[in-house]
């Protein structure tokens, strides 16, 4: 069996998480970093413009250790905790952890399911600009990466 902190594990989450989101209509792009120096695991564009930060997490340290989360907070409408399945969930009712603000979503590699929907709580328009310009860019230089890695041309 494989350790808790297996890095498979969080590629699954990252997985059914992105499908999850794409199925609701949010465009996710993973490791976004932060102009404040943090880095979102998966930062999504809702339909209406909404930018959710899902922050995965695959072990109780992990979690319990993560006392950063709070700095991620003036970059998103929604914030949620992903996890795998079979994770101990009581964990995301500390106080500590927010859960009249975070959300929870549990995953696999194949799909996720939201347990708690997290609290909307509105960026400010300025901000919300320079965050849905800042992932468009990021993800249009990764694409453009990708498709020389793979000699493909684009659209």
């Amino acid at each position: 069996m494989a350790d808790e902190t297996d890095p498979l594990i969080a590629a699954d989450v990252l997985r059914g998480v992105s499908r999850m989101l794409y199925r609701h209509d949010y465009l996710g792009v993973p490791e976004v970093p932060l102009r404040n120096g943090r880095r979102a695991d998966i930062m999504a564009l809702g339909p209406k413009g909404e930018v959710t930060i899902v922050e995965i997490k695959v072990s109780r340290a992990d979690l319990l250790g993560d006392g950063k989360w709070p700095d991620y907070l003036d970059y998103c409408d929604r914030y949620y905790w992903a996890v795998p399945q079979g994770f101990d969930l009581s964990l995301f009712d500390r106080e500590a952890l927010a859960p009249d603000i975070s959300g929870l979503i549990v995953a696999d590699r194949y799909d996720a399911a939201i347990l708690r929907d997290a609290a909307h709580r509105p960026l400010a328009a300025a901000r919300r600009k320079t965050e849905t310009l800042r992932i468009a860019r990021l993800a249009t230089r990764r694409m453009l990466g990708l498709s020389a890695i793979l000699d493909i041309e684009m659209p």
